[in-house]
């Protein structure tokens, strides 16, 4: 009998636009970057449950595989979608600096797959930093500045 490391952590990504510009206005071209970010998820033999993608941020939940961490899964996501956008568009895209990285309990999974299913309508309550703030202080980040 082998021995395989076996777990199951999700963990609910989100990150942003380069100062929280609304740059990706066109809801059909969000629709192909969301495309590209799950296909380039499973060439990176990331397991993603569903992601969202806004005009100034995305959301992804995703089962963290046993030999990345968190921070290689945010920058091989992060990194290769940028590229991908700026070899689609007339402009200079960039993401924010750094990340959310929140963990997602098993019995909480269908709630943050609805959560992430009905973006477009949680936007039209709340803007992304007060979304962004808000899981900040539900996760008791300590310290955090607005970027």
């Amino acid at each position: 009998m082998s021995v395989r490391s076996y777990t199951k952590i999700w963990i609910h990504y989100v990150w942003g636009t380069k100062d929280r510009d609304k740059l990706l206005l066109d809801r059909e071209f969000r629709k192909k970057v969301s495309k590209h970010l799950s296909k380039n998820s499973i060439k990176k033999d990331i397991f993603m449950k569903i992601n969202y993608v806004n005009s100034d941020h995305v959301h992804a939940l995703v089962d963290l595989p046993t030999n990345k961490t968190i921070e290689e899964v945010a920058r091989l996501l992060k990194g290769e979608l940028s590229s991908w956008i700026n070899n689609n568009v007339e402009f200079k895209f960039s993401w924010a600096k750094g990340y959310g990285a929140f963990s997602v309990s098993e019995s909480s999974l269908d709630k943050v797959v609805s959560y992430i299913n009905n973006q477009e309508e949680h936007h039209k309550i709340k803007n992304f930093s007060e979304e962004y703030d808000n899981f900040l202080r539900a996760y008791n980040v300590q310290n955090f500045v607005n970027q």
